[in-house]
């Protein structure tokens, strides 16, 4: 397996919480959200019901987080941050829209999806308008750095999703495809969140390059450990029904990993199960006992916590501080959550 950047594994895991960051930066937090409120209003009264109930859904604001915690750490203080912070979590928010829409979600944070209560055609439709919004927010700034950085990472993020589409019911899949689809669908937009907090600061290329190491590597943890959850949390915990990706024959880590240690017999449960989605009762059950007994579980969440310890290494170039230790928290929460 290969980290971001090539960055080793260490051993020692810091505390993992979000809380010391989301504190530390609440009253930036507070200037994203009224920005966000006030950015999803429109005249089509449906535009501003539908994105409100995503947006007020519970997320995590990870990613404003990171571009408003790197700015912070490194050195900005100004406020261009709060509209760029916004910027992603627009970003985020309209490619949720669009996935629901594509797996035919119906339960999202424990809530109904948008397209589950709307249907497909709005919910796609007010992802649109939420891009839109986004890029109104970067022209504004005036960076065409900026720009650059956040559109790549819509583009790449779109890639990664039709990526996914190719390896789905593919039990073929390798490793180096799986991980290629999480650096494009996840890890970009933490990347790029978290690079355009040196940008801000007007930092030297090498910290631009640190701090887009240390976004990569804490996304790809995030989504190893999504992927691991989807076969052993309780919904209750999750936000979402479990077996979600397995009902749709996505081909994740845990099922690469139990595919390549099973027998025959497993194999072809796979291949049923996933490329033909010829699933039976039970059959759910009987995939999070195989993806359990195969260790491939315990592996995907080992292979997290190393990547998430990659992105504390990718911190070093920056002082000690309370947003440094806070963005180490939050590195070492992406991989070991447990929703």
């Amino acid at each position: 397996m290969a980290l971001v950047a090539g960055v080793e594994q260490v051993r020692t895991v810091p505390q993992a919480s979000l809380d010391p960051l989301s504190r530390l930066l609440k009253s930036d937090l507070e200037g994203v959200n009224r920005l966000i409120l006030e950015r999803m209003q429109s005249p089509v009264a449906l535009i501003p019901r539908l994105a409100s109930h995503i947006v007020a859904g519970g997320g995590k604001r990870l990613r404003p987080m990171l571009t408003l915690g790197c700015a912070r750490m490194c050195g900005y203080r100004g406020d261009r941050h709060i509209a760029l912070a916004a910027a992603v979590e627009f970003i985020h928010t309209a490619t949720l829209l669009h996935d629901d829409v594509v797996d035919a979600s119906d339960l999202r944070r424990g809530r109904d999806t948008a397209n589950a209560v709307w249907g497909n055609k709005p919910a796609v439709l007010v992802g649109d308008f939420l891009f839109s919004r986004s890029f109104e927010l970067m022209v504004a700034d005036g960076s065409l750095r900026v720009l650059e950085i956040l559109s790549r990472a819509s583009a790449i993020i779109a890639e990664g999703e039709v990526m996914q589409l190719m390896t789905t019911g593919n039990t073929a899949t390798t490793e180096a495809d799986y991980l290629a689809v999480i650096q494009s669908k996840t890890a970009e937009l933490f990347a790029a969140a978290s690079r355009i907090g040196a940008v801000l600061a007007e930092r030297l290329p090498k910290e631009e390059e640190a701090l887009d190491r240390f976004g990569r590597n804490l996304g790809t943890a995030f989504q190893l450990v999504d992927d691991m959850l989807d076969f052993s949390a309780r919904q209750s915990e999750l936000g979402k029904s479990v077996g979600d990706d397995f009902r749709d024959g996505k081909v994740t880590l845990p099922v690469l990993l139990a595919f390549s240690r099973g027998d025959e017999d497993e194999r072809g449960f796979w291949r049923r199960t996933l490329e033909e989605l010829d699933q039976q009762p039970g059959d759910l059950e009987r995939a999070i006992h195989l993806v359990e007994c195969r260790g491939a579980l315990a592996e995907t969440l080992a292979r997290a916590r190393t990547y998430a310890a990659a992105a504390t290494r990718a911190l070093a170039p920056f002082a000690d501080g309370p947003e440094r230790r806070a963005l180490i928290a939050a590195a070492a929460f992406a991989g070991d959550r447990r929703f």
